[in-house]
């Protein structure tokens, strides 16, 4: 899959006419080129040094602000920015880390109903929702959780999605063999393959994936969601991810 390209303008916008060569290093080198090396290290890995180097600096100004933003955009969660920033404390001093909580806390304000939902998912179902997927996060909108159930046999996963969280139009190759299931767990969700009208998924809901055959999953716009994925058996399998789902397209499969 092609990396994501990152679009900035705040360079132009405010200093484009005093300083254009700064805001051209800004949009266009820092942004356009180094933070859209997402095929060396991901978005979120990126968002990790910024706010690392920015808090360890006592920067606490607008850009922390907007890199505290962009860190909970690309996948970490309120729980995990409490712990990195408890970590940068014994590193790079106490007042700082003080700071900096007190604008993460405003970032991650409507997180703590969430974090109340999340707890009331678990209970619906008896597979554990995981820790954060964040090796996949790059190919999800919103956050989702992983947690393997087996890898003997059939690698089974339990995968969690909160509401509106959904991945990217991807594809399962194989040359022989080869595919997916999934089988709902809890809550709502949907699975949609290119052309095609989107099914919902409910628990007990059994999907079968071809290989070659383009699609994508999530949860409802209203409903955390969870399936079990499994993979089948096959031979030089991979998969392959595509565009994400855009807001219009999911918005329609959400009022259909």
């Amino acid at each position: 899959m092609a990396q994501q390209k990152i679009i900035q303008t705040a360079g132009r916008t405010q200093l484009g006419e005093f300083a254009p060569e700064f805001a051209h290093l800004n949009d266009d080198i820092l942004f356009g080129e180094v933070w859209s090396r997402n095929d060396l290290l991901s978005l979120r890995d990126r968002s990790l040094v910024t706010l690392t180097s920015l808090i360890s600096q006592g920067i606490t100004d607008s850009s922390l602000t907007y890199h505290l933003q962009e860190a909970k955009r690309n996948g970490i969660t309120r729980t995990e920015i409490s712990e990195i920033i408890t970590h940068i404390a014994f590193y790079a001093g106490w007042p700082k880390a003080w700071a900096a909580f007190r604008q993460a806390k405003e970032v991650w304000a409507d997180d703590t109903s969430a974090v109340d939902a999340k707890a009331r998912f678990q209970q619906e179902m008896i597979f554990p929702i995981g820790e954060p997927n964040t090796a996949y996060a790059n190919y999800f909108k919103g956050n989702s959780y992983l947690a393997r159930i087996s890898s003997e046999q059939i690698p089974i996963a339990n995968v969690t999605f909160e509401p509106g969280c959904r991945n990217n139009w991807h594809i399962h190759h194989a040359t022989k063999g080869g595919g997916q299931m999934l089988i709902g767990v809890a809550g709502r969700g949907w699975y949609q393959e290119w052309g095609k009208p989107a099914q919902e998924i409910l628990p007990g809901t059994v999907i079968h994936i071809p290989v070659g055959v383009k699609h994508w999953h999530g949860a409802a716009a209203d409903s955390w969601f969870a399936h079990l994925a499994l993979e089948v058996e096959g031979e030089h399998t991979s998969n392959e991810w595509l565009e994400p789902v855009s807001d219009a397209e999911y918005e329609k499969v959400n009022g259909q």
